[in-house]
């Protein structure tokens, strides 16, 4: 057995095999199983998601947490260390390998014998702080579980900060502010408040101009003016569908209530025609989902095929933006909106604070840079239009036309 302590700086520099996976078994009693090299489940993680799952759990939370699980059994596995037996020394160097490391070059989804571009090794292709602190979360929270039930270490080899062990959760607390999480992990990196990204007015009429079907400019004005999550929006059953009262309901991913969405009458407008258009090849009923497939078999539409049907829109119109994006831009075009008020926005987006509405108030960097060059120029202009003054003794007035750039040079 390799102990990792001993040689940190090596394990560190190592490339990690991508052994055993994460299996999707379409069971909705185990949705996900991990899988080690020799093919065996690990039980472990089995219990694990089983706990994750009767605490109300959604199949996708299932999954996002067993990836970042996969990742340290693959180091694990790598450095030969049995998960019960890690300690703090291999979460310190998990840690600094996600840190320093690159992401794993996978091959294209479409070219299995290729490598994909944008995997390739580079400085701008390792782990973000997000993800290194959601792997750190889940980690601790795994390791929390076990030593309650005594089968994992008696000590968590991912332990909170040691600088705020001793006082008491909360003890600074702003109560004009939500709850926070003080004591954080010890190898939590710090994570970046990030303003979401919208896309903007010219750029989206670009993106549209660019989709090639009903389908598609139904899904996008959908997005754009509900503000729902993809994965919301691709839940809707043709009984869901209300354009009298112009709203569609959605299976809301958090809680899984189902709740009713006010959508604009241009998104009913597209559905409508897409409905004409694939009428003799869309199953009929209430109950069947409402998007579905161009191209045969028809099969419902998931999130996959909508997030690269999108990124072919966006690589066709020169734009960089993410499907998520269009529900910042429905959020921000609320929020901008000053007869609605934030707590109607805050219900149309599904937040359970109203802080986390809030962010769609502040300024956004293009609106933010637009209005200071727009300050600059008019200080110009004013500039200009001034008497000009006569210069203090010593100082030379050609010089100060210069700089203030006043006459001709």
């Amino acid at each position: 057995m390799t102990s990792s302590a001993d040689n940190s700086s090596d394990v560190v520099a190592m490339v990690v095999v991508q052994a055993g996976r994460l299996l999707a078994t379409n069971d909705p009693w185990e949705p996900f199983q991990l899988i080690d090299p020799e093919g065996n489940t690990v039980d472990a993680v089995r219990v694990y998601f089983a706990d994750l799952q009767a605490s109300g759990r959604s199949p996708a939370t299932l999954r996002s947490y067993g990836m970042d699980l996969l990742r340290w059994f693959r180091f694990l596995w790598m450095i030969e260390v049995p998960w019960e037996r890690a300690a703090r020394a291999e979460a310190r160097d998990f840690s600094r390998w996600m840190q320093l490391a690159t992401k794993p070059v996978r091959p294209h989804w479409r070219h299995p014998g290729e490598l994909a571009e944008t995997s390739a090794l580079s400085a701008t292709n390792r782990y973000a702080p997000s993800v290194r602190a959601h792997s750190e979360t889940v980690l601790r929270s795994f390791y929390d579980y076990h030593r309650e039930e005594g089968t994992g270490p008696i000590l968590n080899p991912f332990p909170l900060n040691r600088s705020r062990r001793g006082e008491r959760a909360h003890a600074h607390h702003n109560p004009m502010e939500r709850h926070r999480n003080e004591r954080s992990g010890l190898y939590r990196p710090t994570v970046a408040t990030r303003i979401p990204r919208a896309i903007g007015d010219e750029e989206f009429n670009e993106i549209f101009a660019q989709l090639r079907s009903h389908r598609d400019r139904a899904l996008v004005a959908f997005y754009v003016s509900t503000g729902a999550r993809a994965s919301e929006l691709l839940s809707a059953t043709r009984g869901d569908v209300d354009p009298g009262r112009h709203v569609i309901s959605v299976v809301r991913k958090g809680s899984r209530v189902v709740q009713e969405l006010p959508a604009s009458s241009d998104a009913f407008v597209w559905l409508r025609l897409y409905q004409v258009q694939s009428e003799s090849l869309i199953p009929k009923g209430r109950h069947q989902p409402l998007f579905w497939t161009l191209r045969r078999p028809i099969r419902p539409l998931n999130y996959h095929a909508v997030h690269r049907m999108f990124e072919r829109v966006n690589v066709h119109a020169g734009t960089a933006a993410t499907l998520h994006a269009l529900r910042h831009t429905a959020a921000y075009r609320m929020a901008e909106d000053p007869t609605l008020p934030l707590t109607d926005v805050q219900f149309v987006l599904g937040h359970a604070q109203l802080t986390t509405t809030q962010l769609y108030i502040a300024p956004r960097q293009e609106d933010v840079i637009r209005r200071v060059l727009a300050h600059h120029a008019e200080q110009t202009r004013r500039a200009k239009e001034r008497e000009p003054v006569a210069p203090a003794p010593g100082y030379a007035s050609e010089t100060l036309d210069v700089l203030f750039g006043r006459g001709v040079r």
